[in-house]
């Protein structure tokens, strides 16, 4: 049986506040009990019921709003001077001052703030501003924040034939957009009618891209102009160098000419700190670097064949991957290749061969990632095969630092631009890596899957996710500088030591080894002469021996003397034996 009441109210009463008041209770309903429906229940005996003798208590817990604290310095800058005085000329000045301070309205204002000086001044000598309140308290530790991170927002290929993102750049105004480039590198393996299209996105606005990108072919890179946030530099697949305008809409600004652009597609593409910001350079597999300036993209300003014979051969070239290019470091810039091996050049040497200053051997695949150290940029991260490697320009055989070797292969790689110890890496599995090495040298921070203080991270299945670390990931620690400076130093001195020890082994091994060569020499020469000595002795020995042999036959051929018959036969054979050896020899006539 359903029991129902209805409460009944007016339309105009709804959402009033209600207003409780005592009334006698009312029987709304009463049922009767029924003794047939007792039959279809079993009474429990005995019953166990537990209860609880004291009042049930709960917790709660308040999290407070919190509020971010940060500290500015005001810089004070003298001024106020008239149009017709130069601050910097000192006799214009000092008789601007003299006419001020015979001015009765100066006089007034300095005895009025003098008073207000004086009343702060006794105010600071009264009150003790340094002084420590809580000596006797025990120190506090504070438990450092574990490192972590979380997902902001993840941007997917709006595209219904998915690519990879094969390359971010961050806007140079706050970090406020991201541009990703598309495109899928598996050669002659493109699906058909895949996009071309590469996108601008608003970071607040996963949902659509605020700006489309249309080149001619896919783009494999793409950077933001530094100095103008409007302009872009993009890498084809076709190996040609595109330029775009926002300010001017999606289509291609400026693209160089197929003649006189790359052979393969661009991998890298720098922008160079120069006046009129329209200066670059690109890398690919063709094995050239080219420079650039987008005011005339038609063809190169200079092109360096990577060679490192100097001979200046393209079919000798190692194919470029990647590409850096430090603004304190003018003249100089790096190329990561395909052999892996980085190639240290010098843009300002007056001949080619002289552009190739020295190299780094140190992977065993494409160096796919190259960066110098923001703080310190004499030490550069190299990403390839299954490592990353910290290097020194002081130390050129091997690299100072590097990461284990894991599972899957690295595909890049980058130095944290707030903390000179932090430096990120992914994998091919779909992992991002953060390593400290101040913290931890063997294994990474954190190690996040698939997934200043934000990051980027492209996939092959053409989404970019942006993650948010955690505040100790992003913030300079306490004497960290001075930490990676003294790691840093401790390393190149250790590899320096190695690299003298090995050139000593290999200085005593190859002085050995001419030893070795100059004493097998005079023995094979004395074991020459012993043999040809038991040669000739052994051909001598076999010619005497068939002499012999041929006068015992001959001896016996000739008739014996008739002797006495009471001779026994053995002095017969003694004379014989006499005979023979005392014969003499036979001169001819």
């Amino acid at each position: 049986m359903e029991i129902v009441y209805v409460y009944v109210k007016k339309r105009s009463e709804f959402g009033k506040q209600c207003n409780f008041s005592d009334r006698q209770a009312e029987l709304n309903i009463d049922i009767p009990p029924n003794p047939e429906l007792a039959e279809q229940f079993v009474a429990r005996n005995p019953v166990d019921m537990g209860i609880q003798c004291s009042t049930s208590m709960s917790e709660h817990e308040a999290n407070t709003e919190r509020f971010e604290m940060e500290t500015r310095g005001v810089n004070h800058v003298e001024g106020g001077w008239p149009k017709d005085v130069n601050p910097l000329e000192l006799e214009q000045t000092i008789r601007f001052r003299k006419k001020v301070e015979k001015d009765e309205n100066y006089i007034n204002t300095i005895m009025q703030l003098g008073l207000v000086m004086e009343h702060c001044i006794k105010q600071n000598n009264a009150v003790n501003i340094y002084q420590e309140y809580f000596d006797d308290e025990e120190e506090v530790e504070v438990t450092e924040e574990a490192p972590a991170a979380k997902t902001i927002n993840v941007f997917r290929d709006p595209q219904d034939i998915k690519r990879s993102a094969t390359h971010l750049s961050w806007h140079p105004d706050g970090n406020r957009k991201l541009a990703v480039a598309y495109s899928c590198l598996n050669f002659q393996r493109a699906p058909e009618n895949m996009s071309q299209e590469s996108y601008i996105w608003d970071l607040e606005n996963p949902n659509r891209p605020e700006t489309v990108l249309k080149p001619s072919s896919a783009l494999v890179t793409l950077e933001y102009n530094p100095k103008d946030s409007h302009v872009l530099l993009g890498g084809c697949y076709n190996g040609q160098i595109a330029c775009w305008d926002t300010r001017k809409g999606s289509l291609v600004a400026e693209l160089s000419t197929i003649e006189f652009s790359h052979r393969d597609p661009v991998y890298a593409t720098i922008w160079l700190q120069s006046k009129t910001g329209t200066e670059c350079f690109s890398a690919s597999t063709d094995g050239q670097v080219m420079w650039w300036d987008i005011r005339k993209l038609s063809e190169p300003t200079e092109v360096v064949i990577m060679d490192i014979t100097k001979k200046e051969q393209l079919e000798n070239a190692l194919g470029a991957i990647s590409l850096e290019f430090e603004s304190t470091l003018p003249t100089k810039f790096m190329v990561g290749t395909e052999q892996g091996i980085v190639i240290s050049c010098n843009r300002k040497a007056k001949t080619p061969a002289e552009k190739i200053v020295c190299t780094f051997p140190g992977h065993h695949g494409p160096v796919y990632a190259l960066q110098r150290n923001p703080f310190y940029p004499k030490n550069f991260l190299t990403i390839g095969d299954w490592t990353a490697r910290i290097w020194s320009e002081e130390s050129r055989e091997s690299s100072i630092m590097w990461t284990k070797y894991h599972m899957a292969y690295l595909t890049d790689g980058a130095w944290s631009p707030v903390r000179p110890a932090v430096f990120f890496t992914t994998k091919m599995d779909g992992t991002l890596d953060i390593w400290d090495f101040v913290f931890k040298q063997c294994d990474p921070a954190l190690s996040l899957k698939d997934n200043g203080c934000f990051i980027a991270c492209g996939s092959q299945l053409g989404t970019t996710t942006l993650l948010e670390v955690s505040q100790g990931l992003c913030s300079l620690q306490r004497n960290e500088k001075n930490m990676a400076s003294s790691i840093f130093e401790r390393e190149t001195r250790r590899e320096k030591i190695l690299e003298a020890r090995h050139r000593e082994m290999r200085l005593k091994e190859k002085g050995k080894a001419e030893g070795r060569d100059d004493e097998l020499q005079e023995e094979e020469a004395a074991d020459l002469q012993e043999l040809v000595a038991a040669a000739e002795q052994e051909f001598f020995d076999i010619i005497f021996a068939e002499l012999k042999k041929e006068e015992r036959e001959a001896m016996k051929k000739q008739p014996a003397a008739k002797q006495p018959s009471h001779e026994t036969e053995e002095e017969v054979e003694g004379e014989e034996e006499v005979e023979e050896e005392g014969a003499p020899e036979e001169t001819p006539t």
